[in-house]
């Protein structure tokens, strides 16, 4: 996954945060590349979760 615009939390958040003073173009792209992160981020947390599983069984 090709990371474009945000690449670790503190990015993502200071992303976020300037969403509103934006234009609607940059807005989407932003909102996009939150989106990858977020997805990314999530698997990695779902990923670390089923290795505790395996580890305590």
């Amino acid at each position: 996954m090709n990371l474009d615009l945000i690449h670790n939390d503190g990015e993502a958040s200071q992303a976020f945060l300037s969403l509103k003073d934006k234009f609607r173009e940059e807005q989407e792209k932003i909102r996009q590349s939150l989106l990858e992160y977020c997805k990314l981020d999530t698997y990695t947390m779902v990923k670390i979760f089923d290795k505790f599983k395996e580890v305590t069984n």
